[in-house]
């Protein structure tokens, strides 16, 4: 399963973000309303690790990786990689609970 790594110019990341985001704007309006807030999270070490099940399945909040955001929205000079996992999230149930 070695290859070279995948690299993604965030300046295209950036456009296609923007691109969805507008597409979910379009459909719902400026709010997205998330009726669940718990979900199933496999740890950050067992995620890439393909050929082996994960070991381990914990369980993450909505609220909770939003508030991480509101958080780095309060304070940018705070932000770490990790607001990207949260950010991750966040856009997954937006994602999933938006019609096509």
């Amino acid at each position: 399963m070695d290859s070279e790594p995948l690299r993604i110019p965030l300046d295209q990341l950036r456009h296609a973000f923007e691109l969805a985001l507008q597409h979910i704007e379009a459909s719902t309006g400026s709010t997205a309303v998330l009726e669940r807030d718990y979900f199933w999270s496999v740890p950050g070490d067992e995620f890439y690790d393909v050929p082996n099940e994960p070991r381990t399945i914990t369980i993450g909040q909505l609220s909770e990786s939003w508030q991480h955001l509101e958080d780095l929205l309060a304070d940018p000079d705070r932000a770490v990689g990790h607001h990207l996992v949260w950010l991750a999230d966040v856009l997954r149930a937006i994602g999933q609970d938006t019609p096509r």
